[in-house]
């Protein structure tokens, strides 16, 4: 793995695919051990999480239904700060147990806003699985069951990551080293 160029930055090499896939198992696995004999509904937040997501849910043996939520709170390499909902839940979740599958959380505003806006619908329970975790960044208090792994405050790049739109599609993730 060498050094990329991503518009106007460079990236360098930092989480191969082989080990995150490892942790996507793993993460899968304690799922399909808690949720054994019910039908929880993993809710994926696109666009991020679509990569995470296509390799979670195929190591998922219990019986699930997957839906999908787009919501927005970046621009460029930062936060703004404000969640815009553009594409919302068009399943009935209540009484039904919700995963979110989220590809990384770093303020948390997303997710504590996700979790309220569900909390209306009744489910019978809400947990997040994400890929990443950028624990140092948390704004606000989460409990996160399922995370694949934690990682320092660096913007990174890849498995369904982006900057401006690109390098969703690399394998591997790569972080940040020089912004032209």
């Amino acid at each position: 793995m060498n050094k990329i160029q991503v518009l106007d930055k460079v990236f360098a090499p930092s989480i191969p695919a082989e080990k995150i896939l490892e942790q996507v198992r793993r993460v899968a696995s304690e799922i399909n051990r808690d949720y054994e004999g019910e039908s929880p509904l993993f809710m994926v937040v696109l666009n991020g999480a679509f990569i995470f997501a296509a390799d979670l849910m195929r190591e998922i043996k219990v019986s699930d239904e997957v839906s999908f939520v787009k919501l927005a709170s970046y621009e460029g390499t930062s936060s703004t700060g404000t969640v815009r909902e553009v594409i919302g839940l068009n399943t009935d979740i209540t009484g039904r147990p919700v995963i979110i599958v989220e590809d990384i959380v770093e303020s948390g505003i997303t997710m504590a806003h996700m979790i309220e806006t569900l909390k209306k619908q009744n489910p019978k329970s809400i947990e997040i699985c994400t890929l990443l975790l950028k624990p140092e960044k948390l704004e606000v208090k989460l409990d996160i069951k399922y995370v694949a792994m934690e990682i320092p405050n660096d913007f990174i790049l890849g498995y369904g990551l982006d900057y401006n739109g690109l390098g969703r599609g690399l394998k591997d993730i790569y972080t940040l080293v020089d912004e032209r």
